[in-house]
C-alpha cells in the first residue's frame, strides 16, 4: 500500500488542526491555554525554530551559487529586471483585485462596528531610499545574525560574481558552498519530517485563540480578502503559467502544494523559503542558478497577497467611517501600495506597517486598523501561501524564458 505523500501529511495537519482548535474555543475555551500552553505552541514554535534555523545559510549558500551559475553578469541583470518587474505588474495587479472587489461587495457596511474602541499606533517605515541604502550592509556578519535578508542577498551576489570572474582560481571555494548548500537541503528534508506536526501546532493556536466569534463578526471582510486571493492566483499566476511559462496552471499548483501548506501555517515568506526553493527545484523543474536568486529575492520584497489586503482594508476602512474615496485617491492607493512594498522590504510586521503608510496617504485614520489586526493573524497565512506562490511562479517563467533564448541562440550559432 502506498504511504500518503507529504501534501496529504501536511493538509491533514492543517485541517485537524483547525478542527481541534475551534473545537476546544467552542466548547471547552476554559481549556485552550493549557492546551496551547504545553501542546500546541511547543509543537508549532519547534517547527518554526528548526526551519529558521536553516533560512539563514541557504540563502547565502544559495544566492551566491545561483550567481556564480549564471556567469554572465548581463545575464544576471536580465534576469533581475525581470524578477523585480513581474513583482511590481502582479502587486499592482493584486491591490486593483481588492480594491475593486471591496468597492463592489461593500464589507465595511455589513454591521455595526465600535469605531471608538478602534486603536492602532503605527510605526514609522523607512522611505524607498533608506531601504535601498540600507540594502549595503556594513558588517555582513551582523547582517547574518540579524537576518537582514536584503542585505544577506546584496552580500552573496557579490561573492557570486567575484567567484564568476576569478574562474579557476576560486574552484574550491565554489565546490565548499556547494557542498554546503547540500548539507542545507538534506536538513530541509529531515525537518519536513515534522511538518504535519508543526503545522497541526501552528493552526490549533492560530484558529483557537480567534474563535468562531471573530470570525463570523469581520465574515464579510475575510470573504472578501479570500475572494482576492483566489482570483488573483488562479488568473494572475495561473495565468502567468498558463501564457508566459507554457506549462500547465494545475501541473503547477498540485506540485507546489506542499510548500504552500508550510507556508500557511507559518505565515512567513522568509521561514517557508527552504522547503519552497526544494519544491520549485525537485518538483517544478526550475534551475538552482534560477531558483536561488529569483525566490529569495521574493520572499523580501514580493508582497502580492498583503497588497490585496490593503486595497481590501482601505475600503472597508473607509466604508466603516463613512468616508468616500475619490478615483484619485484610490489611484494614491495603488501607487503607495507599490511604492510601500520596496521600500518596507524586511521590514517586522510589515504589512500593518504597510497599510498605515496607505491610509495616511488618503487621509484615512490609522486607528482604523484596529477594526481589523484581530483576525489579521488567520488572513496572514493564506496571503503567504499566495506570497511564495507567486514568488514560485516568477521562477518557472523566469527559468523557461531564459531556457527559449538560450535555445533561439544555439540555434543560431548552430
Amino acid at each position: 500500500m502506498k504511504k500518503p505523500g507529504l501534501t496529504v501529511k501536511v493538509l491533514t495537519g492543517l485541517v485537524l488542526g483547525a478542527i481541534v482548535g475551534l473545537l476546544i474555543n467552542l466548547f471547552i475555551p476554559d481549556s485552550f491555554e493549557t492546551l496551547n500552553t504545553y501542546l500546541f505552541v511547543p509543537l508549532g514554535q519547534i517547527f518554526l525554530s528548526l526551519i529558521n534555523m536553516l533560512v539563514v545559510p541557504l540563502v547565502l549558500f544559495s544566492i551566491i551559487l545561483g550567481t556564480a551559475g549564471l556567469g554572465d553578469p548581463a545575464k544576471l541583470g536580465r534576469i533581475g529586471v525581470k524578477t523585480v518587474s513581474y513583482f511590481l505588474v502582479t502587486t499592482t495587479i493584486a491591490i486593483l483585485i481588492g480594491l475593486s472587489l471591496a468597492a463592489v461587495i461593500q464589507p465595511g457596511l455589513a454591521g455595526d462596528f465600535d469605531l471608538t474602541s478602534a486603536e492602532f499606533e503605527a510605526e514609522e517605515a523607512p522611505s524607498v531610499g533608506e531601504t535601498l541604502l540600507n540594502m549595503i550592509p556594513t558588517n555582513p556578519i551582523a547582517s547574518l545574525g540579524e537576518g537582514n535578508m536584503l542585505q544577506i542577498i546584496v552580500f552573496a551576489v557579490f561573492i557570486g560574481l567575484a567567484l564568476t570572474a576569478l574562474g579557476e582560481k576560486t574552484k574550491g571555494l565554489v565546490h565548499l558552498f556547494e557542498q554546503g548548500n547540500d548539507v542545507m537541503m538534506y536538513l530541509v528534508g529531515i525537518v519536513m519530517k515534522f511538518a504535519p506536526y508543526g503545522t497541526f501546532g501552528l493552526i490549533a493556536t492560530a484558529v483557537g485563540s480567534q474563535g468562531f466569534s471573530a470570525m463570523k463578526a469581520m465574515g464579510s471582510y475575510m470573504l472578501v480578502i479570500l475572494a482576492a486571493l483566489l482570483i488573483h492566483a488562479i488568473f494572475t499566476y495561473g495565468g502567468t503559467i498558463k501564457f508566459l511559462a507554457k506549462k500547465s496552471p494545475i501541473w503547477f499548483f498540485k506540485n507546489f502544494a506542499p510548500a504552500m501548506s508550510v507556508g500557511f501555517s507559518t505565515s512567513s515568506s522568509t521561514a517557508t523559503l527552504p522547503i519552497s526553493m526544494e519544491v520549485a527545484q525537485d518538483k517544478l523543474g526550475v534551475p538552482k542558478s534560477v531558483s536561488s536568486f529569483v525566490q529569495p529575492l521574493g520572499a523580501t520584497i514580493n508582497m502580492d497577497g498583503t497588497a490585496i489586503m490593503q486595497g481590501v482594508a482601505t475600503m472597508f476602512i473607509a466604508q466603516a467611517y463613512g468616508i468616500e474615496l475619490s478615483a484619485v485617491d484610490l489611484a494614491t492607493v495603488v501607487l503607495t501600495a507599490v511604492l510601500a512594498s520596496i521600500g518596507t522590504a524586511g521590514v517586522p510586521g510589515v504589512g500593518l506597517i504597510m497599510l498605515a503608510m496607505v491610509l495616511g496617504s488618503v487621509g484615512l485614520p490609522p486607528e482604523g486598523i484596529g477594526l481589523v489586526i484581530g483576525i489579521d493573524r488567520l488572513l496572514d497565512m493564506t496571503r503567504t501561501a499566495v506570497n511564495i506562490s507567486g514568488d514560485a511562479a516568477c521562477a518557472v517563467y523566469v527559468a523557461e524564458t531564459e531556457k527559449d533564448r538560450d535555445e533561439r541562440l544555439e540555434n543560431m550559432n548552430a
